[in-house]
């Protein structure tokens, strides 16, 4: 999702969150006793987050870089530099049967090292790397290695291939199952990104699994409670972009490239002719080289039959209850009708902030060239009459139920590969069609967690770019969302449908607070700095009004410059299941995963969860205090170490400067006991 990232697409962003035994937990719940020991971490990582290493030998002409069984491809950034053909080869799908390439193949790596680090190398390790400070985290809390379980896959499958080559979601749950077995206690979810929509995919085939008198009890035992972070809920806008143009996704090696802070489509010309280079003039020219494969960007990218998986839907559109036709007589693969409610023809944009495709036809090919969009272009008739170009929009529904490149069929030749991908594998999957909105997980404990307050990307601009496919189109303008209104990348403000504030930088704020729609009528809502407080900044609501698929925004204030994390609880309207949505300022999609204050509060309320003595049905936020010894610092103001109840100055052999003398006063066990 990202756009400026490196060559080649990727995604999303990202990957999600915490480890194992560190997360947070859940309400009531029969089977868990209490003891924290007896929970574990499942992670399921993001789009792009899992390491991918060759399954075949092949030799690559003019190079002595070959590949060979286990060399590690996704992301192998000196190969991917260097013998770029090559490494093409290991990372493409077939665009239709979803099959490796004659001379290559690749297969996800397993283990928390699939996911921890991408790249562990001298130039791009710290910025691949994703899971590794979370789990450090739980290391330095006490978590055991068993205890943390991650379920890497190949993420650019469709998700029925992910289970028909891989046995996928089969494994998942035995991976739940064992879980159980080994440590007597449920496990935490951990979901970052497309590992949601992944999470979500695998609750609707266990239904067919499951017996379905047995498939609540089994959720309620193996799983206590579901990390939803960073979720594009309603698909991401930047999905399309990637899909038209190629910009890269969320690649990990995106800070090498993009050194100067320009938009990607400009790189070559403003970047790579500039004088004001930080890096090493080789690696410079090697980066800038490949940022022109645009095209070949685009033609990896939408050879993933996961390209489409995050696509932006409405929320009124459903389809046919796939679930009940499995016990029918009818075939389990045929089509399933898609179907709006009167709400997505009565409000502009599928009701997100505006079109998301505002794209130039070149030229005119006669009306049977728009067979789905003759009402979208009547407005425009008389202007293609005359042959001059015409420009279409198209919602977040004409994208998804595939009107937009039924459109676009005799100007774009991947068009009929979308669409093929669409019906086979999205509307016409047998276990889920993707693109209708998300109910409420049947599961006990919910956190809803993602960044807001950050400038982005909304809706495009298009235009024929006079190249030959695949770089056939330009973005000519990009529509941003922040401090909700709608911008043009010059600048210039656009009427639509802006939400109360922004999205994560990656997915639009529209999609992520969807889950806002899973708290009942009754929410309380606290507002928090997210740095360590003694609560004087603290702002609590209680009993606020919801309305059914509603945005609910509190009447709270707000400091300059300061961070907050605003929480919405809800514990009341299902019984015996708690829903609670976080959202924090400023925090970017990828870098979420790593995020400390993120990490604190996950950590504070597994604990809390897990307490026998706990007094509320969530932990408190009435203030934050240091827990780890990089949380104490030195107060020069008062010449001493800050948070002096918690930290004080001891030296040890090795500190450079005071602030990493002050350490904690106490164990972080006893500190925790401040949150019960």
């Amino acid at each position: 999702m990202r756009g400026g990232h490196v060559i080649l697409f990727a995604a999303s962003l990202l990957v999600l969150l915490i480890p194992a035994a560190n997360g947070s937990g859940g309400g009531e719940d029969d089977d868990f006793t209490g003891d924290f020991a007896r929970l574990s971490g499942i992670i399921i990582p993001g789009f792009a987050s899992t390491q991918l290493r060759a399954w075949s030998i092949l030799d690559c002409p003019y190079s002595p870089l070959d590949f060979n069984p286990l060399d590690l491809v996704w992301l192998d950034t000196t190969k991917l530099l260097s013998t770029v053909n090559c490494w093409l080869k290991c990372m493409m799908l077939d665009p239709y049967n979803q099959t490796d390439h004659p001379e290559c193949k690749s297969r996800p790596d397993s283990g928390l090292s699939a996911i921890t680090e991408l790249d562990p190398g001298y130039i791009t390790g710290p910025l691949s790397s994703v899971w590794k400070e979370w789990v450090k985290w739980c290391i330095e809390f006490g978590v055991e290695a068993n205890a943390i379980i991650a379920v890497p896959y190949d993420w650019r499958l469709t998700p029925a291939k992910l289970e028909e080559r891989d046995l996928y979601f089969h494994k998942l749950k035995l991976t739940f199952e064992t879980a159980l077995k080994l440590h007597g206690g449920p496990s935490l979810v951990f979901a970052h990104s497309l590992g949601n929509n992944v999470f979500r995919y695998f609750l609707e085939w266990l239904k067919l699994e499951v017996a379905p008198k047995k498939y609540i009890a089994w959720l309620d035992k193996h799983i206590h409670a579901y990390f939803a972070v960073g979720a594009p809920l309603l698909g991401a806008t930047e999905t399309i972009k990637g899909t038209l143009s190629g910009v890269t996704f969320g690649l990990p090696v995106s800070e090498v490239l993009w050194i100067v802070p320009q938009h990607p489509v400009k790189i070559h010309e403003e970047v790579c002719n500039s004088s004001t280079f930080v890096l090493v003039p080789a690696l410079t020219q090697l980066l800038c080289n490949l940022a022109s494969y645009q095209g070949t960007a685009r033609l990896m990218f939408n050879s993933f039959g996961s390209s489409l998986w995050m696509m932006p839907f409405s929320k009124n559109c459903r389809t046919d209850n796939i679930y009940l036709k499995h016990f029918s007589s009818g075939s389990k693969k045929g089509h399933f009708a898609y179907r709006c409610d009167d709400n997505e023809f009565n409000s502009n944009y599928s009701g997100w902030p505006t079109n998301i495709i505002n794209i130039e036809i070149p030229s005119v090919r006669g009306i049977e060239a728009y067979p789905s969009s003759i009402g979208v272009a009547q407005a425009n008739m008389s202007d293609m009459e005359c042959g001059f170009p015409t420009q279409l929009s198209f919602s977040a529904r004409e994208i998804s139920d595939g009107t937009f490149f039924k459109t676009i069929t005799d100007y774009d030749p991947d068009s009929q590969r979308i669409l093929f991908q669409l019906e086979d594998s999205y509307h016409g999957d047998p276990v889920l069609n993707p693109f209708t909105p998300w109910d409420r997980p049947p599961l006990k404990n919910i956190f809803c967690i993602y960044g807001i307050d950050s400038k982005t990307e909304v809706g495009y601009y298009f235009a024929p770019s006079g190249k030959p496919y695949p770089d056939n189109w330009i973005i000519t303008d990009v529509i941003y969302e922040i401090e909700g209104s709608l911008y043009t990348r010059s600048g210039n403000l656009v009427e639509g449908n802006p939400g109360a504030t922004s999205g994560d930088e990656t997915v639009p704020y529209h999609s992520l607070s969807w889950c806002k729609s899973w708290l009942g009528q009754k929410v309380n809502i606290t507002r928090a700095p997210q740095s360590e407080h003694e609560g004087s900044d603290v702002q609590v609501q209680f009993n606020v009004e919801h309305q059914p698929d509603m945005d609910i925004i509190p009447n709270m204030t707000r400091l300059p410059r300061v961070k907050y994390i605003t929480y919405y609880e809800d514990s009341e309207s299902l019984p015996g299941k708690r829903t609670a949505v976080w959202e924090l300022d400023k925090a970017n999609h990828r870098n979420i995963v790593r995020s400390p204050v993120l990490m604190r509060e996950l950590w504070l309320e597994t604990w809390h969860d897990s307490h026998p003595d706990k007094r509320n049905q969530f932990v408190t936020k009435a203030k934050r205090g240091p827990l780890r010894n990089e949380d104490c610092y030195w107060d020069y103001g008062k010449a001493r170490c800050a948070w002096p109840d918690h930290c004080e100055y001891r030296y040890l052999f090795g500190d450079v400067h005071l602030g990493q003398s002050c350490r904690l006063r106490n164990s972080s066990s006893a500190l925790l006991l401040n949150y019960v």
